[in-house]
């Protein structure tokens, strides 16, 4: 048997249900929706995650589709999907929750009696941690940009996450992720892999979710959950990631796109006003590539408007 917040799930079989967090004022109940596989055999408990930010959809999709076709008979282990973790988020269709505007992915391990989305936080590390061996972590860009497919691979867990890292199946390995607060933190912190996968954003799209489902998939063979033998790639790109902000407010406009090379100085954007004028040019700060750039055009002093990634090594596996 296998057992995860007020889920018991046997041997063979699949189930679905809420870790609670709290009641909204209208009377719902809040909380974690979990789906869960349990494998006919033994193995590890991957748990893949989506909707830690309200408007990044494409990966909550894709792991509706995986756990709908896993085949409990044929699996290893036990697969636990989240297909979305932050549900005030998603009902605001919001990057924060409605409920009290946190960022999600930056307060975990979170608090308890803390505010809901810090209790939010608190629960997952509290009922969800402890019970699984590895966690996939997916994101997009959201509504406000667009992101290169890439994987985040935490500084200093490198040991511990690289193999999971590889196998989502990106070129790009953005190393580092120097803001504390995300949902890999407490699962590294607790000895447990743990990755974020990125892609996409600005809008939803069938590409982008067949790629998050290709490295769920990928990833449940690296861990010997589902036949076959992982595909790695001959190499790996390893950046890291600097993110340039606005100095002017106005009318965003890009000239770079998402994975595409830049030398040091290069025109990636400009900012203009309502006359057209030019009130701000972002250029490369370094050779490198464009991670992630701002779709939104209405920007404001400090908004960011591209990640930028120096490449620091080539991995290969």
């Amino acid at each position: 048997m296998y057992s995860i917040g007020p889920l018991t799930v046997a041997p063979g079989e699949r189930a679905e249900g809420l870790i609670p967090v709290g009641t909204s004022s209208y009377g719902v109940e809040l909380g974690i929706p979990l789906i869960v596989v349990n494998g006919i055999e033994d193995g590890p408990v991957l748990c893949v995650d989506a909707g830690v930010h309200g408007d990044e959809y494409d990966g909550q999709e894709a792991i509706r589709r995986v756990l709908a076709d896993i085949d409990p008979a044929t699996l290893r282990g036990t697969l636990v999907g989240i297909p979305c973790m932050n549900t005030p988020a998603f009902e605001a269709a919001a990057r924060t929750s409605g409920l009290d505007y946190l960022n999600l992915n930056r307060i975990f391990p979170g608090d308890a009696d803390g505010s809901y989305s810090l209790r939010l936080a608190a629960t997952f590390v509290e009922q969800v941690v402890p019970a699984i061996d590895a966690l996939v972590d997916l994101h997009t860009g959201g509504t406000f940009g667009e992101i290169a497919p890439l994987v985040i691979l935490q500084g200093g867990y490198e040991e511990l996450a690289t193999d999971l890292a590889l196998a989502a199946g990106h070129e790009l390995v953005w190393k580092g992720g120097k803001w504390g607060g995300t949902v890999r933190h407490p699962t590294l912190a607790a000895g447990k892999p743990a990755i974020t996968i990125e892609a996409g954003g600005g809008t939803y799209r069938e590409s982008n979710v067949d790629l998050h489902i290709d490295s769920i998939r990928n990833i449940m063979r690296q861990l010997k959950m589902t036949d076959g033998e992982a595909k790695l790639r001959d190499s790996y790109t390893a950046t890291s990631g600097t993110f340039a902000r606005s100095a002017a407010g106005g009318f965003f406009l890009g000239h770079a796109e998402p994975g595409e090379t830049c030398k040091e100085g290069d025109l990636i954007a400009h900012i203009v006003d309502h006359y057209g004028n030019t009130l701000e040019e972002v250029t490369a700060p370094q050779d490198g590539i464009v991670l992630w750039v701002r779709r939104i055009r209405t920007v404001r002093p400090g908004d960011e408007v591209v990640i930028f990634g120096e490449v620091l090594e080539e991995i290969r596996p």
